[in-house]
């Protein structure tokens, strides 16, 4: 029998063990993957740790994953043997609900995020469906291609789909997971940029990832300091933190844009006087699809975007994890499938 290795946890809150499980085979429609890098993102924790409706144990999470097809399902065309491969948090779409039939898949009712929806990447190998594969450039290692497949694409997509053109004022809020990668999406796409965090000590960096302009939100009012540069078109919201989101509306520039893509449940402060004169716009943006995904990857393949990430084997998951909660990462985590 063929066997394969998963970091799963038995119950919610509890730890990561490694166990060995015999090898799926994919069945129609699907492709199985030798996985080969798994990002740790922080949702992974939600699922592990916040028992909700959907969450089965033993629990295989992870939808960072990237790796090659090693065995393909009755009826799947254009995927082969070989070929490398990504599954992001798109992990397919149920095809039935009103957006599937509008074609707005990332918007899918029932979407199929692996790790909830089917076990994730955190193994050896991992199943997964044709709808929710994208190919990974050459250039791109598979520790670089797996956080593409949910911040990288979430960052890039949250700026290309705002209303930011070719030499605008854009501001990323935040230099993390999502924010680091947004500093150098929003330099290579040709936006006048402005990173925004809390501290001096974050400055050599952000400059370093691209940034023209670095706001202290610390030491000065980041609204003020954006209406000094002229107003951003849109600011990227990346930090987890709603009031840091709302004390930058007012640097918006008129029809400007603040793009949340930084997950947290608190509530935004802002009075409709903030809108209405000026015409400014709140919005939300979610991942990607699998051919955004492939998007993404080939973006940064081709401009030098690359995440900044610390390795670890999957017997080390534990630890990764840890690292990950407590926000010590610089600035993703990624299992190796190495050992």
């Amino acid at each position: 029998m063929s066997v394969m290795r998963v970091a799963q946890v038995a119950e919610p809150r509890g730890s990561f063990e490694i166990v060995e499980r015999e090898l799926p085979e994919p069945g129609p429609g699907h492709v199985r993957i030798a996985v080969e890098a798994s990002g740790v993102c922080h949702t992974d924790s939600v699922f592990v740790q916040t028992p909700s409706p959907g969450v089965r144990f033993p629990l295989v999470t992870g939808h960072e994953v990237a790796g090659r097809i090693d065995s393909v399902g009755e009826g799947v065309v254009g995927w082969a043997v070989g070929t490398r491969v990504e599954v992001g948090w798109f992990g397919g779409q149920c095809g039935h609900c009103r957006p599937c039939r509008q074609g707005d898949f990332i918007s899918c009712e029932n979407l199929k995020v692996p790790g909830l929806a089917y076990d994730g990447g955190y193994a050896s190998h991992m199943v997964a469906p044709v709808e929710a594969l994208a190919r990974v450039p050459e250039g791109l290692s598979a520790v670089d291609a797996a956080p593409l497949g949910c911040a990288g694409v979430t960052s890039f997509m949250g700026l290309r789909t705002s209303v930011a053109r070719a030499g605008d004022l854009v501001a990323v809020l935040g230099i993390g997971g999502l924010g680091h990668l947004g500093v150098q999406y929003a330099a290579r796409m040709g936006f006048e940029t402005v990173a925004i965090a809390r501290g001096r000590d974050k400055e050599p960096l952000a400059r370093q990832l691209g940034a023209d302009h670095y706001i202290d939100s610390s030491a000065s009012d980041p609204a003020r300091m954006l209406k000094e540069l002229g107003g951003a078109k849109v600011v990227l919201g990346t930090a987890a933190s709603a009031d840091a989101m709302s004390a930058t509306i007012e640097g918006l520039a008129p029809r400007g844009q603040l793009v949340a893509i930084g997950v947290t449940d608190q509530s935004l402060k802002v009075a409709p006087v903030q809108l209405i004169g000026t015409s400014r716009v709140v919005s939300g943006h979610p991942s990607g699809t699998a051919r955004e995904v492939e998007e993404t990857m080939a973006f940064s393949a081709r401009t030098g975007v690359r995440p900044m990430v610390e390795t670890m084997p999957l017997e080390e998951v534990n630890d990764a994890f840890a690292r990950m909660l407590s926000g010590a990462a610089r600035f993703r985590m990624v299992l190796t499938m190495d050992g």
